[in-house]
């Protein structure tokens, strides 16, 4: 069944521009009831709003000066520069039912993610809200939370599930650009488009290298062609594995205003906050009934969220706070490669590819720390400190993070000792996670990876998580302590000492992404220096000992990984990006000793399915305790646990 449409197109709403807000038109081109009219309990049905909003910037307003080239963008009769971006609200039909709280997810290339991890909702469903089931769980829903995507990347295009941000470019202004690819097959010559316009086409060159570390080589079988504006198309040398990195240098011009995206998140979730501003869509006789927002984003997401509080985007254009709360998730030590000429912000460096890109550079955590090799002093939380707007951070993070983007950095300085977070900042590892993982995954075989793979989905956790975060901005209660790997602990070590070398199913290679500085004033950039990066410590069965330790990992039928090897071909002796590995136990004890596989059987972990289900239940109620898992989640894993047989993997 189709979405029944209440009204569309006709429905656009628009408006002066207003002093508090740089909204200056704010078009809603469709209202229908979502999810096939699905009410949810305590709640009711949801109204899915479709909308266009129209920003424009005053480059000499100090709030946005920040921006890079804003100056140099076209500009309307008021002297500002414009974008427009594509908005997405859901909010209950009865928006007295809500809970106050609006939920910002920031799309990750597009797309929303946020349905996926606390809904357990499916693709392509949680970005359509079209059927009862694009809800999956119906978390979110029955907590009565008003959810809102904004498009904010401008390099990619409006489309169906997509969310994006049509930006303008800087007039006039030349520059030198790097792009680097691994396409991780062979598909020889292959087109790509770059990350910028090519200002002339003679300047564009290309290199191969099997990792970064390795120099730069041009061997004669190695050509380059321009297809296009920004296109061209590589002819693939001999000698190289489907993981060889390729380099492409070349003059560039008109750099897309990328930055914008910082403000258009600003401005768009000032105005769905404004009980003043007629352009509000989710106001109704005045009252949006919004009193605090949270900004959660994954990955890339994630990424631009700690890059929007360390340029100061935190602070409205009243003084006021946009976000109470953030929450980035998956995002590790890093940030964006996005407020730059010729920015890219689709950018995300994976081992074994360059480490010192924009998108890895200092700061790394929230305190104020001072970089060694630069002497560059600096926080995330710099510059909201002085304007007094800080929020509530709850940073969480996969495993993976700490073995593939420098996780470690957010609870040591650079040089590896350990530091603690600020009163305001929360940290949280999922031990045994993967990068993301789709709800319902399971264990599978991939051809470029050499271990099975991880299929460990993060919802439940997420969902404890999330629960806190808006208790602590709501009504004040302090959320759980934060759970990660310290160098004071001892749960966070160097490569060589983590993991155990004698599991035959886990061969450890010690293999994990480092962090370095670069001069990016020279073309390619100059390494001037290397960060101290650590991993978690693991135990007998190679599983992380620290950080959120969940039901798969307390009750265990498998050992489950957040790094994973390259296969054969594709990089072997290198990490695969964003994913983990799993290796289940052996059923028996004489199965084990015949495979010499250290780790005990399951027959020796559990006397029979009843101690199986017993054992479940005693860490399910534990963690609801704790507040790491909500009661649903603990009834869930029981009746999981009941169906289940003791020797079955999922």
């Amino acid at each position: 069944m189709k979405i029944s449409k209440l009204s569309v197109m006709a429905l656009g709403i628009t408006a002066a521009l207003n002093c508090n807000s740089e909204v200056i038109k704010f078009d809603v081109l469709e209202r229908a009831i979502a999810f096939e009219g699905r009410v949810f309990p305590n709640v009711g049905t949801y109204t899915l709003i479709k909308a266009k909003a129209i920003v424009a910037l005053d480059p000499n307003d100090k709030r946005n000066s920040v921006i890079a080239d804003l100056s140099f963008g076209p500009k309307n009769a008021k002297g500002q520069v414009e974008a427009a971006a594509d908005v997405v609200l859901l909010q209950p039909t009865n928006i007295q039912a809500g809970n106050q709280t609006l939920l910002v997810d920031v799309p990750n290339r597009g797309r929303k993610l946020a349905p996926q991890l606390f809904d357990d909702s499916p693709q392509p469903g949680a970005n359509n809200a079209a059927t009862a089931q694009d809800a999956g769980i119906g978390y979110l829903h029955r907590q009565g939370y008003t959810m809102a995507w904004i498009g904010w990347q401008g390099d990619i295009p409006t489309q169906p599930q997509q969310l994006a941000m049509q930006a303008p470019t800087a007039i006039g202004l030349t520059g030198n650009a790097r792009d680097e690819f691994q396409f991780d097959h062979l598909t020889n010559p292959i087109n790509v488009r770059l990350s910028a316009l090519i200002e002339n086409a003679s300047s564009v060159k290309a290199s191969v290298r099997a990792q970064w570390a390795h120099q730069r080589a041009t061997p004669t079988d190695l050509t380059i062609k321009v297809t296009g504006p920004q296109s061209i198309e590589i002819s693939r040398p001999q000698g190289f594995d489907a993981s060889a990195l390729y380099e492409v240098t070349y003059k560039a011009k008109e750099p897309v205003l990328f930055g914008m995206g910082f403000a258009v998140t600003r401005d768009v979730t000032a105005l769905l906050k404004s009980k003043s501003n007629a352009m509000n869509p989710l106001a109704q006789n005045g009252n949006p009934n919004i009193q605090r927002a949270i900004g959660f984003g994954v990955s890339q997401s994630g990424r631009f969220l700690r890059d929007f509080l360390w340029l100061g985007f935190n602070e409205d254009l009243n003084g006021k706070q946009v976000f109470e709360g953030l929450m980035p998730h998956v995002a590790g030590a890093r940030r964006m490669a996005t407020n730059y000429r010729f920015g890219q912000p689709s950018r995300n460096s994976r081992h074994p590819q360059d480490p010192a890109w924009q998108i890895d550079l200092f700061p790394f955590t929230y305190e104020m720390m001072t970089d060694p090799i630069t002497g560059q002093k600096d926080g995330l939380l710099g510059k909201c400190r002085q304007t007094q707007t800080c929020p509530k951070v709850m940073q969480t993070d996969s495993e993976h993070e700490w073995w593939g983007s420098r996780a470690s950095l957010l609870v040591t300085d650079p040089s590896g000792n350990h530091i603690d977070l600020p009163s305001n900042v929360r940290a949280y590892m999922l031990a045994g996670t993967p990068h993301f993982a789709q709800p319902g995954a399971v264990m599978s075989q991939a051809k470029t990876m050499s271990l099975p793979v991880n299929p460990l989905h993060a919802g439940q956790p997420m969902r404890a998580l999330l629960s806190a975060l808006n208790e602590w901005i709501s009504v004040g209660t302090e959320p759980p302590a934060s759970r990660v790997p310290m160098r004071a602990h001892g749960t966070l070590v160097p490569a060589d000492l983590a993991i155990p070398k004698n599991i035959p199913t886990l061969p450890y290679q010690e293999l994990y992404t480092s962090a370095y500085v670069s001069d990016q004033t020279q073309f390619p950039p100059k390494v001037l220096g290397r960060y101290e990066v650590l991993v978690p410590l693991a135990d007998a069965d190679g599983v992380a000992v620290a950080g959120i330790r969940s039901m798969p990992l307390v009750v265990p039928k498998a050992s489950y990984t957040a790094w994973n090897p390259r296969a054969v071909g594709f990089g072997p002796g290198n990490l695969f990006p964003l994913q983990g590995a799993m290796s289940p136990f052996a059923i028996t004890k004489a199965e084990r000793a015949s495979a010499q596989d250290p780790r005990l059987s399951l027959e020796e972990r559990y006397a029979n399915q009843d101690a199986y289900v017993e054992a479940v239940k005693a860490a399910a109620q534990r963690f609801v305790k704790e507040r790491l898992l909500l009661s649903e989640d603990a009834e869930r894993n029981i009746e999981r646990a009941k169906a289940d047989k003791l020797s079955q993997i999922r």
